[in-house]
């Protein structure tokens, strides 16, 4: 029987932690997700259902505390529809480089 590594997974969940830690930290980046999620739907994006999810998540964070939280949850959360929704993630270009070295070092480690 084949053992699964995890390794992928669990580097995956410390990701999207890192980001809910990220926007608690800085909410004003909460921006550009929803600007990516507008790039992406105007090209016909074959995720528009989770894109527009995460349009919904996005959005309700900006405008109050309880929507912040509730991203942060969804991001935090490890179950099996999160991790498709995060799939679909409209996030990329929000870690620096020094913050994306500690996810490359781990997985390879």
């Amino acid at each position: 029987m084949h053992e699964h590594d995890d390794t992928g997974d669990k580097l995956e969940h410390a990701y999207f932690c890192y980001l809910a830690d990220k926007f608690e930290r800085e909410p004003e980046l909460l921006t550009k997700p929803l600007a990516t999620i507008q790039r992406w739907l105007s090209i016909d994006h074959h995720g528009a259902q989770q894109l527009l999810h995460w349009q919904q998540l996005v959005s309700g964070a900006i405008q109050s505390r309880s929507g912040l939280d509730a991203l942060c949850d969804v991001l935090r959360a490890d179950d099996e529809e999160t991790r498709f929704l995060k799939g679909f993630a409209p996030f990329p270009g929000l870690l620096s480089r020094e913050e994306k070295k500690q996810f490359l070092c781990a997985s390879r480690h």
